[in-house]
């Protein structure tokens, strides 16, 4: 049995996809930690970062540049935002297929101060 990312992939699970590619997809976390916490994925299964291989390393690559690109389309880049990995179910994994988490819009300690003033 395929996992639910795989799923997801094949459009047999809904999921709220904000990009597609013939390459990634890109989603919304069903539980986020962030007010934006997304999930890039690669279109194939990949168990997770211990299963990469040499030929995966162009793919890794674009992984980055599109969370770069989803960054710069959420008006984030200069503000900021976390890219995650989990490893294994020690590290946090929950499905086993290699996910990049994206996380940010939280605010700045400016934009609290700024909130807080009258």
């Amino acid at each position: 049995m395929k996992c639910i990312f795989c799923q997801i992939v094949d459009k047999k699970i809904p999921a709220e996809i904000i990009y597609e590619d013939r390459k990634f997809l890109v989603f919304k976390d069903i539980n986020p930690l962030a007010p934006i916490h997304l999930l890039i994925i690669p279109k194939i299964h990949i168990t997770s970062i211990n299963y990469l291989k040499k030929d995966h390393k162009k793919l890794i690559g674009e992984m980055f540049l599109l969370a770069k690109d989803i960054a710069k389309k959420l008006k984030l880049s200069k503000k900021g935002y976390k890219l995650v990995f989990n490893v294994g179910k020690g590290g946090g994994q929950m499905i086993n297929h290699l996910h990049l988490h994206f996380l940010g819009g939280w605010k700045t300690d400016e934009e609290r101060i700024k909130s807080k003033m009258p």
